[in-house]
C-alpha cells in the first residue's frame, strides 16, 4: 500500500474537521465501485458498527448514512420527524440551535422555541411547560454538546418530557457521539444526528443518522427533498446495500477504519477518557496563563472550550491565530454572541502531548504580542 508523506500536518484544535489517525487516511488510498460486493458489506458493516457505538442494534434503530455534512443528516432527520403540517419546538442556547431554527423555516415548519443565554444549558421544565401549552407541536429538537460554547445539554432529562407529551425528539449529537455515552431508547431519542469528522474521527462527507426504526417507518410524505429523504435512502440500503447517489467511497473506508481505532480504544468509554485528559491538561495550562473559561467548570464539556480575550489592547485575535498556526496549531474563532471568545478542542487524534504543545505554543505567542491575559 501507498504510505502519506512523512510532512506533518498541522495540528487541529477544532470542533471539526479534526486531526485524523494516519491509518485513517491510509484507508483511503484505494478506489471502490459502488456496486461491488465489497464494497456494499463494508456499508453494511458500517452500519452496524454506528449502531454498536450506541448500545443499540438493528430493527430497534436504523443506522442511516447520509452523503454530505452533519447539516446535511440534521436537515434530513427534521423533515422526517416533522409531519407536514406538524410544529417543530426547539430550545436554543448557541448557534448551532439556531441553525435548527434555520433549517426549519426554509422546510416551511411551523415553529415554536425556547431560547436562553448561551452561558444557560437548556431546562427540561421549561420544555415540559411549553409541550402542555401547545399541543400543536409534534417534535422537539435540541442540541446535545452546543459547540458555541462547549456547553453539554441534559438530553436524558429532557427526552424524559417529551416521553411523557408522546412527542417526537430529535437531538443533534453531532460533537459528542462516539465520546459522550448516549443512551438512545432509556432518553426517548427518535433521532439522533452526528457526522463521521467529529468524535468518530473519520474525515467529511458523510452524515450519520440513528433512527427509531417505528418512527422512521411512520415518516412516509414527510420529505420535503428528493437528496435528502431519509426513509428512502433506508428503503434503498435495505433493498440492495446501496446508496440511491453516488456514495463518498473513500469517505466510507475512512469510517470503516475510525471505527475500528474506536473499538480498539475501548469504545465510547475509551475515547471519554482521552478527550477528558486533554481538556483537563489544557485547563490547568490555559488558567496558569491567566485565560478564563466562558462557561464555569460544572457546565464545561471535554469536546470544545471558549475562552475570552485577554483584557489587553495589544491581543487580536487575527494575530493571535497567524502566529498559532505559523507554529502548526489551528485554533477556532469564537461564535458567542456578546463576549469576545476563541475556541479550542480537545478531541480528534490528539493526545495530552499534543495539548502541551499548544500549551507551549501560546506561551511563546502571548510573549511576541506583548500581551498579558
Amino acid at each position: 500500500m501507498s504510505v502519506l508523506p512523512e510532512s506533518k500536518d498541522p495540528t487541529l484544535f477544532t470542533p471539526g474537521p479534526l486531526t485524523t489517525s494516519r491509518t485513517v487516511k491510509q484507508a483511503m488510498l484505494r478506489d471502490v465501485g459502488s456496486r461491488d460486493s465489497a464494497f456494499i458489506e463494508l456499508v453494511a458493516r458500517v452500519r452496524q458498527r454506528l449502531l454498536a457505538v450506541a448500545g443499540t442494534v438493528a430493527g430497534v434503530y436504523e443506522a442511516v448514512p447520509m452523503q454530505g455534512s452533519g447539516t446535511f443528516g440534521v436537515e434530513a432527520a427534521l423533515a422526517a420527524a416533522t409531519p407536514r403540517g406538524g410544529k417543530l419546538l426547539v430550545a436554543v442556547n448557541g448557534a448551532y440551535g439556531e441553525r435548527l431554527l434555520q433549517i426549519a423555516a426554509l422546510l416551511d415548519i411551523a415553529t415554536s422555541v425556547v431560547r436562553y443565554d448561551e452561558d444557560q444549558p437548556l431546562h427540561p421544565e421549561d420544555i415540559d411547560a411549553t409541550l402542555r401549552r401547545d399541543a400543536d407541536i409534534t417534535t422537539v429538537a435540541v442540541v446535545h454538546c452546543e459547540t458555541t460554547t462547549g456547553m453539554l445539554n441534559p438530553i436524558a432529562a429532557i427526552g424524559a418530557a417529551v416521553r411523557r407529551h408522546g412527542k417526537c425528539y430529535c437531538v443533534d449529537a453531532m460533537s459528542s457521539f462516539g465520546a459522550v455515552p448516549i443512551d438512545l431508547a432509556g432518553g426517548a431519542i427518535d433521532y439522533l444526528m452526528s457526522s463521521a469528522n467529529k468524535c468518530l474521527e473519520g474525515v467529511p462527507g458523510i452524515a450519520v443518522i440513528l433512527a427509531r426504526r417505528a418512527m422512521l417507518l411512520q415518516s412516509a410524505g414527510n420529505a420535503r427533498s428528493l437528496s435528502l429523504d431519509l426513509l428512502a435512502q433506508w428503503r434503498g440500503l435495505e433493498g440492495n446495500g446501496q446508496f440511491r447517489f453516488t456514495p463518498p467511497t473513500h469517505v466510507l473506508l475512512a469510517l470503516d477504519q475510525a471505527l475500528t481505532e474506536l473499538a480498539d480504544e475501548g469504545g465510547v468509554p475509551g475515547r471519554a477518557a482521552r478527550y477528558a485528559a486533554n481538556h483537563a491538561t489544557l485547563m490547568r495550562g490555559m488558567r496558569a496563563l491567566g485565560f478564563r473559561a466562558y462557561l464555569p467548570a460544572e457546565l464545561q464539556s471535554a469536546i470544545i472550550t471558549s475562552f475570552r480575550y485577554p483584557d489587553d489592547p495589544r491581543f487580536t485575535f487575527e494575530a493571535f491565530y497567524e502566529r498559532l498556526q505559523r507554529r502548526g496549531m489551528v485554533i477556532y474563532p469564537g461564535k458567542v454572541s456578546r463576549t469576545d471568545c476563541f475556541r479550542i478542542g480537545t478531541i480528534g487524534r490528539i493526545f495530552e502531548s499534543d495539548v502541551l504543545a499548544l500549551l507551549g505554543a501560546i506561551r511563546e505567542t502571548l510573549a511576541e504580542m506583548g500581551v498579558t491575559p
